[in-house]
């Protein structure tokens, strides 16, 4: 997971930036809710198959951050909800 993000805002794509100073654009999938929480699923532009879920909070107008979901509990529920999202839309 992403400690540091430099989060640059173009349309959908969102580049995240890692501890170690790798970069990767991302997709934004969309927002979600869970728990009286939102959380945001982020597909990579690199042809994996992966998808980051980070806690998501609103700061301004246009703007957000993206939290690190650091309680392994909270981590499974969000990707949970996330997969039932996705399994009721097919």
């Amino acid at each position: 997971m992403a400690d540091n993000k430099n989060i640059q805002e173009e349309a959908d794509i969102i580049t995240l930036e890692f501890e170690d100073g790798a970069e990767l654009e991302c997709e934004i999938m969309g927002v979600f809710d869970h728990a009286g929480k939102d959380y945001i699923a982020l597909i990579p532009l690199d042809d994996s198959d992966d998808v980051y879920i980070y806690g998501y909070k609103e700061v301004g107008e246009d703007e957000f951050e993206l939290v690190d979901l650091k309680d392994d509990a909270e981590f499974e529920a969000a990707v949970a909800e996330f997969d039932a999202i996705m399994a009721a839309e097919e």
